[in-house]
């Protein structure tokens, strides 16, 4: 399976349904800039977290290793303050 990937700058539910994600590239990052990312298919934070509370980089690219971080539910990705990112998953 090819890689796709969704431009973000807000909490979105980039995926439904089982996915795997590849990365995460981070063209804009300011304003206290976190990002949470969950297995969920339903927008729920009480889902399993995938990859804790982490500070983005501007300009920085986050890559999950050649098999990537499976996610059985979705992928359910959390912003807050000001940030830009593209995610990459299959």
């Amino acid at each position: 399976m090819s890689a796709i990937y969704k431009n973000i700058s807000a909490t979105n539910q980039v995926k439904v349904g089982l996915t795997v994600l590849k990365g995460i590239f981070i063209s804009a990052a300011s304003s206290t800039p976190t990002i949470t990312v969950f297995d969920s298919g339903t927008a729920n934070t009480n889902d399993p977290t995938i990859l804790g509370v982490f500070t983005p980089a501007a300009a920085s690219e986050y890559n999950f290793t050649a098999a990537g971080i499976t996610a059985s539910k979705g992928l359910y990705v959390v912003i807050s303050g000001t940030v830009v990112a593209t995610i990459i998953f299959e």
